[in-house]
């Protein structure tokens, strides 16, 4: 079936004044101003009301964090503590537990106008050895793209590291269960609704094994690497105090400085680092709120485009941000991005390529991100009629400037996951009670 989707208000792309013809999965047209489709169309969607963006793409979360929003153990401490304390409050974490957070996590994110997501699951206490299974499980019901990441923490306590040893897991066993959800879930194919990436936690986190033997696993199933790197001033310091050279060093010693990786916050680079990491094509995920709730830097943005590293963005964990709604990370960006490079150097247009096309290369992605013909058919429509929109005269601009939360309409490889408002096929009030009830284990 052809679905001309039809005058939109705005469209955030080239030559598409009258929308867009979406068939089967994929965009076939683009509608110039004062065209008609070139063929014949079976049904339209009138979007006259509507701003029509690519469907959001989240580079970084942690999706079990949404039973732990606003926990008072974590609530005041330095990043350091906050991890101490937060890891042993989710080392609670069960299969049953899991599975609801990461249905709530989804449905957030798509109501949001989120399409694709990464989620970055590091933590394998015992009895949840199959969180992967369940991550993709849930995605495949709510039909939204996802990379999940296969994570991993391999240095506990007793070595020296801050993971107790409940949620640590062996290399072999982490190495083992790496290569099985490849086999069973990673797809490379363009349109591929579930990826898989390798994403040890940091390469402090782990034996430097991990990080070798992960980057040949991603060149043999033609995958991703992914980690958090200088959050803070204090990783570079721990690295070379245990091993002798920075983070970054680190990264390229065990085979990670390669268009394959994109780390999550990367704030505190030298000049140096910034251009070995654009030179070699590593993505960086800008996490504006959960590096702001810490107050540990902002994300050489510019610096790291200038240099050849693509800039995308996340949400990050619920418990550092609080909220997984891609609209509002774009609005946390654009703002923090402007306070340091200033007004005129960051526009509402950079926000939201950071969000589309950006995010999209760092998951390694030229099928989505952007809205041309041949593209997936991955779309967010917003409308206009809150009363924070009221006089706004850039319709696109104004989702960013404004403060845009919520999609009215959400389109997933060719089929609307989202109308009005409400996600299809889920019952919102129920979930949000199987939710909350959730998380009480975790007060």
């Amino acid at each position: 079936m052809r679905l001309w989707i039809k005058d939109p208000l705005a469209i955030l792309a080239s030559d598409a004044a009258r929308g867009i013809v979406v068939e089967g999965d994929r965009i076939a047209e683009c509608v110039p101003q004062s065209r008609t489709p070139a063929e014949a169309w079976d049904a339209i969607f009138d979007a006259s009301r509507h701003v029509v963006l690519p469907g959001l793409v989240n580079a970084h979360h942690h999706f079990y964090q949404t039973l732990t929003r606003a926990h008072p153990e974590g609530e005041g401490k330095d990043l350091i503590a906050w991890l101490v304390t937060m890891e042993r409050v989710w080392g609670r974490v069960t299969p049953e537990t899991l599975r609801i957070a990461v249905r709530m996590a989804l449905i957030e994110l798509l109501l949001s106008g989120c399409t694709t997501t990464a989620d970055h699951h590091n933590l394998f206490p015992p009895g949840l050895e199959n969180a992967i299974d369940i991550e993709v499980d849930e995605a495949r019901r709510i039909g939204m793209r996802m990379t999940v990441t296969r994570g991993s923490m391999g240095i506990s306590e007793k070595d020296g590291g801050l993971q107790p040893d409940s949620i640590v897991q062996d290399s072999d066993v982490i190495l083992a269960d790496s290569e099985r959800v490849l086999q069973q879930f990673h797809d490379p194919n363009p349109g591929a609704m579930i990826r898989v990436a390798l994403a040890p936690c940091s390469p402090l986190a782990v034996p430097n094994r991990v990080m070798r033997e992960s980057a040949k696993l991603a060149e043999k199933y033609d995958a991703r690497l992914h980690c958090h790197l200088c959050q803070s001033t204090d990783e570079d310091i721990y690295a070379v105090e245990t091993f002798g050279m920075r983070s970054v060093d680190l990264l390229d010693e065990a085979g990670w400085l390669t268009p394959r990786a994109w780390v999550a916050h990367g704030i505190h680079f030298t000049e140096d680092e910034i251009r070995r990491l654009g030179a070699a094509g590593v993505g960086v995920c800008h996490l504006a709120a959960a590096d702001m709730h810490f107050g540990v830097g902002i994300c050489p943005a510019r610096e790291l485009e200038a240099a050849g590293a693509p800039v995308g963005l996340g949400v990050d964990g619920s418990a550092s941000n609080d909220s997984s709604n891609m609209m509002e990370a774009m609005r946390h960006s654009l703002m923090l991005q402007r306070l340091r490079y200033g007004h005129a150097a960051i526009s509402p247009y950079d926000a939201l390529r950071w969000t589309t096309e950006g995010s999209a290369r760092c998951l390694g992605r030229d099928d989505i991100g952007r809205i041309a013909p041949g593209m997936q058919a991955d779309l967010a429509l917003f409308t206009l009629d809150e009363p924070r929109f009221s006089g706004a005269q850039d319709p696109i601009a104004a989702l960013a400037l404004c403060g845009a939360h919520g999609a009215d309409r959400v389109m997933i490889a060719g089929k609307w996951r989202v109308i009005a408002g409400r996600p299809e096929g889920v019952d919102l009030g129920a979930l949000v009670a199987k939710h909350k009830a959730a998380a009480r284990a975790f007060a």
